[in-house]
């Protein structure tokens, strides 16, 4: 039996940048509002009819949302849906350290916040 080494470094937490995809932020930051949603229809025990009419989209979209189908959401969107599941959305804007590096977009639910 051979045993072959396999390499693994970390990554970055971001897939999307890892991957080397265009708009790997935007995206990163749309899959966690998704995801966001996903957790809150399922707290309350929704079904994707219910949480579709809260939304105001079709239980079809929301099951295609679900599976990772928003590209054709936009950002503002996406954060009017999570006032929908009565959530304030905020966005703070703060100085970056200073090792040079660029900002970047962080998500926090209300857990984590």
């Amino acid at each position: 039996m051979t045993t072959k080494k396999v390499e693994v470094h970390a990554g970055n937490p971001n897939i999307f940048a890892e991957l080397g995809l265009p708009d790997a932020d935007a995206h990163f930051l749309k899959a966690q509002i998704v995801a966001e949603l996903y957790r809150l229809t399922n707290e309350q025990a929704l079904t994707q009819a219910r949480a579709g009419a809260l939304m105001g989209i079709s239980q079809p979209e929301v099951s295609r949302l679900f599976k990772g189908h928003f590209r054709e959401y936009s950002l503002e969107r996406l954060m009017g849906f999570l006032t929908a599941f009565d959530r304030d959305v905020e966005i703070v804007a703060k100085p970056r350290g200073t090792d040079g590096a660029r900002g970047h977009i962080t998500f926090r639910h209300g857990a984590e916040a």
